[in-house]
């Protein structure tokens, strides 16, 4: 597997992060099985089966980061897709636009 920059970088961020415990465990599995570790030994490293480490990187490379989520969540739909969620910690860890006059980014809203 092949990673474009744009793709590990998607998934570090889910790892330094570690904004869902679950996808966090599956990016890991993803960046391992690109340095060209063994499922057998992704599966050991995990702590989970052959099969369901096969399982999230096949669901990684049908659908990208969107593909570590979970099928079906309680309560209300998602309003952001989950390649977006993942994207927004990383971004918060670059200055805003300087445009905006902020230093930083706040979610302090002053309107």
């Amino acid at each position: 597997m092949n990673l474009s920059s744009e793709e590990r970088s998607e998934l570090e961020a889910v790892i330094s992060v570690g904004y869902d415990r679950s996808v966090f465990a599956r990016a890991q599995m993803v960046l391992w099985h690109a340095e060209g570790r063994r499922v057998a030994e992704i599966a050991r490293k995990a702590g989970s089966s052959k099969p369901t480490v096969c399982n999230w990187i096949g669901r990684y490379e049908q659908e990208g980061l969107a593909g570590l989520d979970d099928r079906k969540s309680p309560g209300r739909p998602r309003t952001v897709p989950g390649r977006d969620r993942a994207r927004i910690p990383a971004l918060t860890r670059s200055s805003p636009p300087e445009i905006t006059g902020l230093t930083h980014w706040s979610s302090y809203n002053a309107t």
